[in-house]
């Protein structure tokens, strides 16, 4: 099998969050508020795909061109970002992958285009690249990229995690991620080589019903599978509009198991969508303050288990 013609590579995850810290065994970048992609460019096109290995071009046209910056046959991993004033806007990122008109669409990527940003390269020439370390990785990505307003190579530094850190704060930057300098790429796993160091915690849920508490105000359920069942994780208000339920499909009885205390008036839903909320990180199995940040497209419900 080879995974550039059959479409076949899965991007290594993170394993685990923590508080920043300094390391000369590991690299530091910033993490961006934007959707994992992988970019398979052959000098003559370029075909991105998300984590459901959806192709992702028809939602950002503007990247279509981006494989005249990419020196050889390969496959790049990034995210794909939508920059509002130099900083990452997830809220416009997500207004974009839930269009469906092609005119809309054209518009939107005129007004606010995105941008591929590589961190990794995966497979060059032929070859993969996985089991090179991460510090070879990285020097082949800054040979064959050229940079422009539409791709442009992760920028980072050695050690120095705290430093990074406590710049992305100060620029409300989502945070950081460290990576061992000889780590291998773990595809489609989780691994503790990479680790995030977030100035906000957040975390994927899924979207099991919600209460009105209003005229305008409305609460969603969230949940998470433990096995094959779903258990009730806790509520978020602040961010949900009326939009985001009217995307919701209506069932007649809950998807629990075990029906949650206290939801004698929700409205239940099917568990097919998946949500980003953010916290205030705290030491309790609570959310402190939860506001919800978006739908997780690139995300399935299954993945979304308990720990």
């Amino acid at each position: 099998m080879d995974l550039f013609d059959d479409r076949a590579a899965s991007p290594m995850l993170i394993a685990k969050q923590a508080e920043a810290f300094d390391d000369p065994g590991c690299i530091y970048e910033l993490k961006l508020d934007g959707f994992r992609c992988l970019a398979y460019s052959d000098k003559k096109t370029v075909d991105l795909r998300n984590k459901k290995n959806m192709r992702m071009l028809p939602k950002f046209p503007e990247l279509s061109d981006i494989y005249c910056n990419i020196a050889d046959r390969c496959i790049l991993d990034g995210e794909i970002v939508v920059l509002k004033n130099g900083v990452p806007d997830f809220f416009a990122l997500q207004k974009r992958t839930l269009l469906t008109d092609p005119f809309r669409i054209q518009v939107e990527a005129a007004l606010a285009p995105a941008s591929f940003v590589a961190f990794d390269c995966i497979y060059r020439r032929d070859k993969e690249q996985i089991w090179y370390p991460l510090y070879e990785r990285k020097r082949v990505l800054s040979q064959i990229v050229s940079e422009n307003d539409r791709i442009a190579v992760s920028r980072y530094i050695s050690g120095s995690g705290v430093a990074l850190y406590h710049a992305a704060e100060q620029k409300k930057l989502e945070g950081i991620v460290a990576k061992r300098k000889d780590s291998i790429y773990y595809m489609g796993k989780r691994s503790s080589d990479w680790i995030k160091c977030k100035r906000m915690a957040d975390e994927e849920f899924i979207i099991a019903g919600y209460l009105q508490k209003g005229k305008h105000i409305f609460s969603l359920i969230l949940a998470k599978y433990m096995k094959n069942f779903l258990i009730y994780k806790g509520h978020v208000t602040a961010g949900v509009t009326r939009d985001i339920i009217e995307k919701l499909t209506i069932t007649d009885r809950s998807p629990f198991p075990i029906f949650p205390v206290g939801h004698e008036k929700a409205v239940w839903v099917k568990p097919d969508y998946v949500c980003v909320v953010e916290y205030m990180p705290n030491t309790l199995n609570s959310l402190r303050q939860p506001v919800f940040k978006g739908f997780r497209l690139d995300v399935l419900p299954e993945e979304v288990a308990a720990e």
